[in-house]
This record gives C-alpha cells, structure tokens and sequence, in this order.
C-alpha cells in the first residue's frame, strides 16, 4: 500500500501528539515514514522483540499489553487514530517492553529508528519531540496510579466512562479478554463482576449493549 507523503502529513497535521512540531519537521517526519495495514489479533511485535521501529496509529486501534509476574498480560494502553507507541527504543531500551496486537483492522505508520534518530540531529526537532515525550510520560505515570488504586470495579466503571463518556448505553467494542486486561484482571474476574453487577440490577446486559443502571433507577 502506498500513501503520499502529503496526505502522511495531513494525518500529522491533524494529531495532537505533534501539535509541536514545526511544518518543516512534519513534512520530514512525513517523508520517512512507511504506512501499513494490519488486520483484527494481528502482533506487530512481541515482548522482548529487538525494536527497530517505533509507530503511529493512522487508524483503527492497537493494544499494547504486558506481561506480569502472574502470567497475567495486562493492556497498558489502548492507542487509538493520532497516538504514538513504542516510542522507548529510541531512548532507553533497544527491546520492545511491550506486546503490540491490533484490537480491530488498523492503519499504522512505521518509523524507522535509524532514520528518525538522524532526524534529531536538528535541535528544533529534538527539543520539540523531547516535549511530547515528557507529556506521555506523564500519562504513563497517571496510568500505573489508575491500576494500583482502584479496584477491578472501579477500573471497570472508568473504563466505561473513559471510553463511551457518561452515555448510560454503550455497545461494546471489545472481547472480553480485552477489557479484562485493560482493567488490569482476568477475563474470570471479569465475567464474576458483571454477572454480579447484573445481579444487583446495576447493569442491564443484552449481548454487546451494556446499560448502567443508576441508584434512583432501582430505589
């Protein structure tokens, strides 16, 4: 598949993640990078992988999960159209940390380490993408607080509201096993909470559709 340097562009022009970045290094960006298309469960790298690349998500959604001392693999993140990921190989590590596997058809951007790093030769760049690390940085950190201090129920809830806002009926996206790991449990846990949230007529279930059933609603 082949895509335009201009039109990489356009999807650079309209990502927050490089609203910093000056039109000069956005068209030098654009000019590196090599878009591919992957399909739904498909891995574009594992745990431990030597990390020649690092991406950007022109579409579609990618699920970056973990794996922990339990053998539970836990979803970091889910990186969504206009987000960076793996981004660490430039820096501190020359392996992947994570496992990075397509949640539904995406359109990633590849950018080549090698290239990119030649690329931060050029202070103004450098000193702009420096910042947009430090902002994801800060995320992460809010991230890893999320899963220590709630527990599953909450995440869950969190999970609804930071996904679908405060709409009462949402139609899920995601397997189970997805979910399960971006809140940080199993997917038995998960179906437990549900099954129990249900039993106390807090969620209305029918298939895919899950509608959060208030307190005043069950008084």
């Amino acid at each position: 598949m082949y895509i335009a340097t201009m039109n990489i562009k356009a999807y650079l022009d309209n990502t927050e993640f490089f609203a910093g970045i000056s039109e000069e290094g956005k068209e030098q960006l654009a000019g590196i990078c090599i878009p591919k298309k992957i399909a739904k469960k498909e891995m574009l790298f594992q745990e431990g992988d030597t990390g020649y690349a690092f991406y950007l998500v022109g579409g579609g959604a990618i699920g970056l999960y973990k794996g922990m001392d339990d053998g539970r693999d836990v979803v970091i993140k889910m990186v969504h159209r206009g987000e960076l990921f793996a981004e660490v190989i430039l820096f501190e590590k020359s392996t992947y940390p994570v496992t990075a596997i397509a949640l539904q058809p995406s359109l990633v951007f590849i950018i080549p380490k090698v290239q990119f790093t030649c690329l931060l030769a050029d202070e103004r760049f450098r000193n702009d993408f420096i910042g947009i690390l430090m902002r994801k940085q800060r995320y992460l950190a809010e991230r890893i607080r999320y899963l220590t201090l709630h527990d599953v129920e909450e995440r869950f809830f969190l999970f609804l509201k930071e996904h679908h806002g405060d709409a009462p009926t949402v139609r899920l996206s995601w397997s189970k096993k997805d979910i399960a790991a971006a809140i940080g449990t199993t997917p038995e846990t998960y179906s437990r909470l549900i099954a129990r949230l249900v039993r106390e007529q807090r969620l209305l279930v029918e298939g895919k559709t899950i509608t959060v059933r208030f307190a005043e609603e069950n008084s």
